[in-house]
């Protein structure tokens, strides 16, 4: 790592997209129109997004209802299938519940992850896996579970001619804080490039209930800390990562932790490492 974390700032700030002025009129309708021209370009007819009751799938969601319709009233054939994909019980559902009364979507799905994730990981232990300690098998169990759910969201664009949107942004992606092939999947990723306090102002702008804009964040794929918030497992607030992100003023020792993270969560934004080319000139 660089003797100066501040070195690596705004370089890192460019490589996430993040804007250096935010004007939220202007962010909104840029990223409806990326939904609308992506859908259309594809050829498929539904946008799929799972809503957990947090305010990155509140605000994803209500950009697709806008999409799908606005494109209908230009005779485009589209809707917005938001999936509820609870493992068992969730704790927080009416939360979830409260989003998408707030979304409005033209269709519900709702499929419970549990068997699935359980007979997965039975078959694992029967097999001979060992996860190591209960801490340990308990991540392993949630990242599992966040891979389930993607699984179910595809399989659901497969079956509607849709594609799967994901939840991704820039406070999100600097820190890793993603399960790959998990909620890190999708098609297409509407807040790129936001920092969490944007996506905030984002949600309120559209209309969003204040209590769900300000949930306190939670992934909550852990059974032994159950809506452990996001912070804690952090290590950092979203608050000074937004700072870093945005070129604001932070502490060196929160810069040293974003730029550590970062740059060992690399392989997690990267798409899979290949062999050097050994493409030979057709003129040899």
């Amino acid at each position: 790592m660089d003797t100066d974390p501040f070195a690596a700032q705004r370089e890192i700030a460019a490589a996430l997209d993040v804007a250096e002025h935010f004007d939220i009129e202007t962010e909104w309708r840029c990223r409806v129109a990326f939904l609308a021209e992506e859908l259309q370009r594809a050829g498929r007819k539904s946008l799929v997004l799972g809503i957990s009751g947090g305010v990155d799938s509140l605000t994803a969601g209500r950009l697709c209802q806008l999409v799908v319709a606005g494109l209908r009233t230009q005779g485009y054939d589209a809707r917005f299938v938001a999936m509820r994909l609870p493992y068992g019980e969730q704790r927080d559902a009416h939360d979830a519940e409260a989003a998408i009364a707030f979304i409005e979507p033209d269709q519900i799905l709702r499929v419970d992850i549990q068997p699935a994730v359980d007979a997965t990981l039975q078959s694992m232990i029967d097999a001979g896996a060992s996860f190591g300690d209960a801490h340990a098998a308990d991540l392993i169990a949630g990242n599992v579970r966040a891979r389930q759910r993607m699984i179910v969201q595809y399989a659901a664009a497969n079956a509607l001619h849709g594609l799967v949107i994901g939840t991704d942004h820039a406070a999100e992606a600097v820190m890793g804080f993603f399960t790959k092939h998990g909620d890190g999947a999708c098609d297409l990723a509407p807040l790129t490039g936001l920092t969490k306090r944007r996506v905030r102002a984002l949600a309120e702008h559209l209309g969003a209930p204040f209590n769900l804009v300000q949930k306190i964040p939670t992934a909550d794929l852990e059974l032994l800390r159950p809506l452990h918030p996001d912070e804690m497992a952090l290590g950092v607030r979203y608050d000074a990562i937004d700072d870093f992100l945005e070129g604001r003023p932070v502490g060196r020792e929160v810069a040293e932790r974003i730029v550590s993270v970062y740059r060992n969560t690399e392989h997690k934004r990267a798409g899979p490492r290949t062999p050097p080319s050994r493409r030979v000139s057709w003129e040899d």
